[in-house]
């Protein structure tokens, strides 16, 4: 993860902000940038650079992700500072 504070100057962080997705989108989180608190945080929730989740619920309040068969909500404040690719979608059956 980085803490970069020019995420559209350093290609790791192509994609887009969690904030801009949408309900039944599968996304990959890619890069984190925050500070080291939220970077810790994150990680004990399961939301690391290469993990998929399904966006449950987004818009001007608080994102829900769905990952690993948990629900995590996320401030939009946090949530904005995870950059994301759209996932391929899941395998049949899950």
């Amino acid at each position: 993860m980085t803490t970069s504070s020019h995420p559209q100057q350093d290609p790791r962080h192509a994609g887009v902000s969690l904030t801009d997705t949408r309900p039944g989108q599968r996304v990959r989180v890619i890069a984190v940038d925050a500070g080291q608190a939220l970077v810790a945080r994150l990680c004990a929730l399961g939301l690391t650079p290469g993990i998929t989740a399904e966006v449950v619920a987004a818009g001007a309040g608080p994102v829900v992700l769905s990952v690993m068969g948990s629900r995590i909500v996320l401030g939009h404040g946090m949530a904005d500072q995870i950059r994301v690719r759209p996932a391929p979608p899941a395998p049949p059956g899950r």
